[in-house]
């Protein structure tokens, strides 16, 4: 803004360009009666971004540009700007209009993509965490994971950069967090680009004496109490994460009343292809809920079930205890019908006590928000004795029992709030109307009086008539005077001793009494000392309400954990799932096994999914079971489904969850890897075979023998002999040096042959039925190997024209019989077969050229009995690439 600008401008252009010069980031609300108005190059930015009109203020040479949202409507406007990456500062108006010169403006807050509070904006079901990291030398750091719409501040501390990508990814964050001199630097630019994320610098002072402030602002002694005291880096995040709340919302953060660990390395870990691959969130095409592993678990029925649903899907677990526990709770619960639906029936008048309890901490809550709150805490003790088996006659499974008494002591809150809050208040503290009669008998005097004031009047006005009788009498108001008597002038001999003469009109004469000026008195001003003192009394509920906020956590975990187990518990007896067993061996051995999204997407007649079984186990599990099973078959036959439920399989029985399976038993997976399908990356300069390596070099450095590692189609990407080639290596590695349960699916029928060669390596295939040129899928898994995969025959059902598969079907045919012509090249350009070669002289070697005799003296050299399928293909590429 040029300096001559800022001169002449009016005291509220003034005004607000002092306070855009403290947020020159962000897009400023600023609130101007009835609307928000942006202007100069917010202005512009934002009626572009909108698509609403940009305006002007003035004319001429001083024409400023502006645009404005009406004030009610503020939230969907600041909503599609957040989706287009942008911080807006909202500055209203902190006094009543008319009060001075100029009106007072702050800004109440600042809305960023990991700054929101707003239940319209936010997905009920999802947590809306900021990553904040700050980098140690060397690589790795620590990291914290805040969400300000629930108060929930966990932190850990890993080793590698790209551990800290995948976490800030697993976790979903909406916005990253790093020191201004962390992010301009190369790591710190490069992690930004592989989280993918807005970044919000903070000053390097954030991150410092993090230890203190922590101790501060939960006022405890030390953080050893709640696992973190051990994680410097870690506090230094978590620190930066709670200045950035506190400082874009402007109000003390005191619903974040407790840190907790990161389960780093407690927790089964995935990295983002995985997640992507095996659509545990969202489905590959489209990126919806409805088709994701996800969609089809959360069977919760409060928001807050949902994201304990999401959360325990994101970090499985690696204890088998924990394990246990939720699935003991999962069974008891799949055993009673009619506990479920009570359950149900008891949750469903809980709100979202999390995002409550942070509106109201943060000063952004409304009455509204109280009553919701004082509903859940309600409904709270039946949902307790449920959960404890009050009227069961025996104990509840011992993580049910603990919800059940995290929900107790809330009871005189929920006393307090219920017969304090009216029934349906209004949606802001100005219109009155939050308080219910009989909490404040001032109040009720002051309602009295607004709310009674014409039936007053009508009254007096009657009794006066009858005293005096004077039948034309009034009772009137007007500014100047207030309230009177009017008296018509055939009546002033009427008028009695205590009347006091006002004002002489052309038609009579204006009184007032005693009883009058009384009732004036508390009248004017009623409304306004109402609203007033219903504020108070809303300020005095919202601080109870926040003095309770551990509790409140508590029971918000509670209510969490409870419903996610139903939800779970639901799936499992709607879809008839089994309890697994999990254990610290390192098998995995899963009967009629089938993948929960298929099952549940099929069509009603489609004749249900046919459930296959496998069996596996690491290097260190002795031999009998295999541990690479190479798993051959035709297209569209259902080999990556196998692939894709088996680790589904195994996810779910360590999130505490039943299986769709006859029977299943899972040794602990400390990673599950998995290279599935075909995708580029072309934003990165990645083809898809530069990514299908890339990951594949991911899963060879990573991954141990505990983990489970799932391929589909390795080396597809590059020419045959290089794909053959690197596919076997691949899988070589995995059984020689990792030693790890590894499922391979490939058309590269080469690939069967390691199981002559490798003791612990089966093949599988999905078996096909030829009925006429028809190709039946049985779409069962069964031993041994397959010699077609049936390409043409799937291409018809993709509707290719008749005669391109007439033709592929004529090469095909010249493929398989490695028939040339008399150059040396296959026959596959012409549509007829070769002229038929001299009797005794093969084709490949006609003529006397010198080099033909020596790869003839080579051949005949062989030992074929002695040649390892590998050292074949070598051969055979190395010919080929002397006789082009």
């Amino acid at each position: 803004m040029p300096p001559e600008i800022a001169q002449a401008a009016t005291p509220m252009m003034r005004q607000y360009l002092e306070t855009k010069a403290r947020y020159p980031d962000a897009l400023l609300f600023f609130r101007l009666g009835d609307f928000y108005e942006l202007f100069f190059d917010d202005a512009v930015q934002a009626s572009e971004a909108l698509q609403i009109t940009l305006t002007a203020r003035s004319k001429g040479e001083d024409k400023v540009p502006m645009c404005g949202v009406p004030h009610h409507a503020a939230r969907g406007y600041v909503a599609k700007l957040l989706e287009r990456g942008f911080k807006v500062a909202i500055c209203d108006q902190v006094e009543e209009p008319g009060k001075s010169a100029l009106v007072k403006r702050e800004v109440t807050r600042v809305v960023t993509p990991g700054m929101v509070l707003d239940d319209q904006v936010l997905d009920p079901r999802e947590a809306a965490y900021v990553g904040a990291v700050a980098l140690a030398e060397g690589g790795g750091g620590g990291l914290a994971l805040l969400d300000a719409s629930t108060g929930e501040l966990k932190l850990g501390e890993v080793a590698s950069d790209a551990r800290l990508a995948d976490e800030l990814r697993r976790a979903g964050v909406r916005e990253l967090l790093l020191a201004r001199d962390a992010a301009a630097g190369a790591r710190g630019a490069a992690l930004a680009a592989a989280v993918g994320a807005p970044l919000a610098e903070r000053e390097p002072a954030d991150f410092a004496r993090a230890g203190e402030r922590l101790r501060r602002h939960l006022g405890v002694a030390g953080l050893d109490g709640f696992g973190v005291g051990d994680l410097a880096l870690g506090q230094a995040a978590a620190a930066a994460a709670l200045a950035y709340l506190e400082d874009t919302q402007c109000a003390a953060p005191a619903h974040v009343d407790r840190l907790s660990r990161l389960a780093t390395d407690e927790a089964l870990l995935l990295d983002e292809a995985t997640r992507q691959n095996l659509e545990l969130e969202r489905t590959l095409a489209g990126g919806k809920r409805k088709g994701s592993l996800l969609g089809v678990l959360d069977r919760s029925v409060t928001a807050l079930g949902g994201r304990r649903l999401a959360e325990w899907l994101r970090w499985p677990l690696l204890d088998p205890a924990a394990i246990g526990a939720r699935l003991d709770a999962v069974e008891e619960l799949v055993g009673g019908a009619l506990l479920r639906e009570d359950l149900a029936e008891a949750l469903r008048p809980v709100a979202d006590l999390e995002r409550l309890l942070s509106r109201l901490a943060l000063r952004q809550g409304n009455a509204r928000d109280l009553r919701a709150l004082a509903t859940a805490l309600v409904a709270l003790p039946r949902l307790a004795d449920l959960l404890e088996g009050a009227d069961a006659g025996r104990p509840r499974a011992a993580l049910l029992a603990a919800c059940g008494a995290g929900l107790r002591g809330l009871e005189a809150l929920a006393a307090l709030l219920d017969r304090a809050v009216a029934e349906e208040p209004p949606p802001t503290l100005k219109e009155g109307g939050l308080i219910r009669r009989g909490h404040s008998e001032e109040l009720d005097r002051l309602v009295a009086l607004v709310e009674d004031g014409k039936g007053y009047i009508a009254r007096l006005e009657a009794a006066e008539r009858a005293r005096t009788g004077i039948g034309s009498l009034k009772v009137r108001y007007n500014r100047v005077f207030g309230y009177y008597l009017e008296v018509t002038k055939p009546n002033l001999h009427l008028v009695p001793p205590d009347y006091e003469r006002r004002q002489t009109t052309v038609g009579g004469e204006r009184f007032v009494t005693p009883a009058l000026k009384e009732y004036e008195e508390q009248v004017l001003g009623a409304e306004e000392r109402r609203a007033a003192l219903e504020e108070r009394l809303f300020e005095a509920l919202r601080a109870r309400v926040v003095e309770e906020g551990r509790r409140l956590r508590t029971a918000a975990g509670a209510v969490a954990t409870a419903d996610a187990l139903l939800a779970l518990a639901r799936v499992a007896a709607e879809r008839g799932y089994v309890r697994p067993e999990v254990d610290r061996s390192e098998r995995l051995d899963i009967e009629d096994g089938r993948h929960p999204v298929v099952e549940a997407m099929l069509p009603a007649d489609s004749g249900g999914f046919v459930p296959n079984g496998v069996l596996t186990a690491s290097s260190g599990e002795g031999e009998d079971a295999p541990q690479l099973l190479v798993i051959t078959g035709p297209n569209m036959a259902g080999k990556s489904t196998v692939l894709r439920q088996t680790a589904l399989i195994a996810l779910l029985a360590q999130m505490g969850s039943f299986v769709p399976a006859r029977r299943a038993r899972v040794g602990l997976v400390d990673r599950i890897f998995t290279r599935v399908g075909a995708s580029d990356d072309l934003a990165r300069g990645r083809s898809t075979f530069m990514v299908e390596m890339t990951e594949t070099a991911a899963i060879l450095h990573n991954a141990t023998r505990r983990s489970l590692v799932v391929l589909d189609e390795i080396g597809r990407g590059t020419s045959t002999f290089d794909g053959v080639s690197i596919a076997w290596a691949v899988a070589e590695h995995l059984h020689d040096r990792t030693g790890c349960r590894t499922l391979f699916a490939t058309h590269y029928h080469e690939l069967q042959d390691l199981a002559r060669e490798r003791p612990r390596v089966r093949n599988l295939t999905v078996a096909v039925r030829e009925v006429g040129e028809q190709v039946v899928f049985l779409r069962r898994l069964v031993e041994g190997g397959a010699s077609r995969s049936y390409g043409i025959e799937v291409a018809k059902l993709a509707g290719l024209p008749a005669e391109v598969l007439a033709r592929a079907r004529e090469i095909l045919k010249n493929l398989e019989s490695m028939e040339v012509d008399e150059r040396g090249r296959a026959a596959l350009a012409r549509g007829r077969r070769p002229a038929p070669s001299p009797p005794g002289q093969l084709a490949l070697f006609a003529g006397s050229d010198p080099a033909l005799a020596a790869l003839k003296d080579e051949l005949l050299a062989l030992d074929l009995d002695g040649l390892r399928p590998l050292e074949a293909l070598n051969l055979l590429a190395g010919w080929k690439q002397r006789l082009a």
